[in-house]
């Protein structure tokens, strides 16, 4: 039977003895790196995740390659320092370059190429050349720590007063991050049952976003800073190479300026970023964390219970005070009370003494006085008398010379017509009949003629 053109033709499917184990297939590429690389080879990397075994004394890393532009890691592989080289290798760097031997470095190295069926490509370091310098990390490093000292920024953080009772907490680290779990177990089950409130604030803790991740965070808090006492970023383990965000001029400045204190527990005990250094309090895991926030209630709890002691024992004293003063005073109440009782009485005494001659000396005074003001009113009523006399002899001189008698005396004389005084020529007509009246006597008259003015 013929197949259809166009027709997908089917793998035949392989024996047995064409097919490979992983192990096989490992050892050929073994062999074949072997073979392609048999040499040592200079290499120019930077240094990541430096550690040593503390029994062994090996020396285990990573070299990274970073592209100039924009810093992403564009190559990675394992490396060793077998302990025979590194005991001669480290202080032989150290004392020639002036600088530890740790991640962030660039170097270069003497190594030969090697694959392990298990634990896969790694590079076997033999060698190190110390007259080439700190890597593009460190420099960076180096760079943006002067520059946050220069602004004036670099210890804001530090500076700022750690709350008496940290209890409100705003989180910032990836909600799947181990390390948050194991924080949130130590805080929320503290041996003292302290209530912590906390809000995450999820952000990127690895890769490309996680500066602007972890700003955005910042951003976030800072609308509600009024609502939380501290600020916690946390992440859990991880090679350093994973941590070169936490290096970033941008993040570091954000974070030293912020106005709650920030805790980090972003790393392990072998390494320390930017952001680390200028946080307000730095520490090695998540759970190192919690264990800081519980010892500051600790602290808080262990000082209440030092004032509540002193307010008791200061209690006691004043209590035993007043029980001994009181007791004094019921010894002594009842000679007090005599002898305040003899003090009245001789003060009862003495007044009853001196109460005669003080009534006679205030009679004295009062007559004394009495007579004065009858004096007084004396002398003021024949005074006003004598006011109201020429007052009443001046009023009656007034009224004569007023009077028409005394006008007529004066050679005056007085035109009446009808019993009242004429005062005006306009007041009479011809024909009216007029009295005119003169000291010693008067004359009848007649109105002839009228002329006016």
């Amino acid at each position: 039977m013929s197949r259809r053109e166009g027709e997908i033709q089917p793998n035949p499917i392989p024996s047995a003895q064409e097919t490979l184990s992983l192990l096989e297939l490992n050892n050929r590429i073994r062999d074949a790196l072997s073979e392609a690389l048999p040499d040592t080879y200079w290499v120019r990397a930077e240094m990541s995740d430096v550690r040593v075994n503390a029994s062994s004394g090996h020396c285990y890393l990573e070299f990274v390659e970073k592209n100039p532009q924009s810093g992403q890691l564009v190559a990675k592989v394992r490396g060793s320092i077998w302990a025979r080289i590194f005991r001669m290798l480290k202080p032989y760097f150290e004392m020639e370059t002036g600088q530890a031997f740790a991640s962030g470095l660039n170097v270069l190295v003497k190594v030969s190429v090697e694959f392990h069926e298990l634990y896969g490509l790694s590079l076997n370091v033999l060698d190190i050349d110390p007259t080439y310098t700190i890597g593009d990390m460190a420099r960076k490093r180096m760079e943006i720590i002067r520059q946050l000292q220069e602004e004036g920024v670099f210890t804001l953080n530090k500076e700022l007063p750690f709350p008496i009772l940290p209890r409100r907490i705003a989180i910032i680290t990836s909600p799947t991050a181990a390390g948050y779990e194991d924080f949130m177990n130590q805080l929320t089950h503290n041996k003292k049952n302290y209530p912590f409130y906390s809000h995450l604030f999820p952000a990127l803790m690895q890769g490309d976003k996680t500066e602007a991740s972890v700003i955005a965070a910042l951003d976030r808090i800072y609308k509600h800073q009024a609502l939380f006492d501290v600020v916690v970023i946390i992440r859990g383990g991880g090679a350093t190479s994973d941590l070169s965000s936490f290096d970033s001029y941008l993040l570091a400045t954000n974070c030293a300026q912020f106005p709650l204190p920030i805790i980090t527990g972003i790393g392990h005990e072998r390494d320390d970023t930017i952001v680390d250094m200028v946080a307000h309090t730095r520490l090695k895991t998540p759970t190192a964390v919690a264990e800081f926030l519980i010892s500051r209630m600790d602290e808080a709890a262990s000082a209440v219970d030092e004032l509540r002691q002193a307010v008791i024992t200061l209690s006691s004293d004043q209590l035993m005070r007043q029980r001994n003063y009181l007791r004094l005073l019921t010894a002594r109440f009842p000679s007090l009370v005599m002898n305040r009782v003899e003090r009245i009485r001789s003060d009862l005494r003495s007044l009853a003494a001196r109460f005669p001659a003080q009534i006679s000396s205030a009679l004295s005074q009062r007559e004394a006085g009495l007579g004065t003001i009858a004096l007084r009113l004396r002398n003021a009523t024949s005074t006003g008398l004598a006011e109201r006399g020429r007052f009443l002899q001046l009023t009656e001189q007034f009224i004569k010379m007023a009077s028409p008698e005394y006008i007529l005396r004066r050679g005056y004389s007085l035109t009446m017509k009808e019993g009242k005084i004429v005062k005006h020529a306009a007041e009479l007509r011809e024909g009216d009949e007029l009295t005119t009246r003169f000291m010693d006597g008067e004359v009848k008259s007649i109105v002839q003629v009228k002329k006016t003015n």
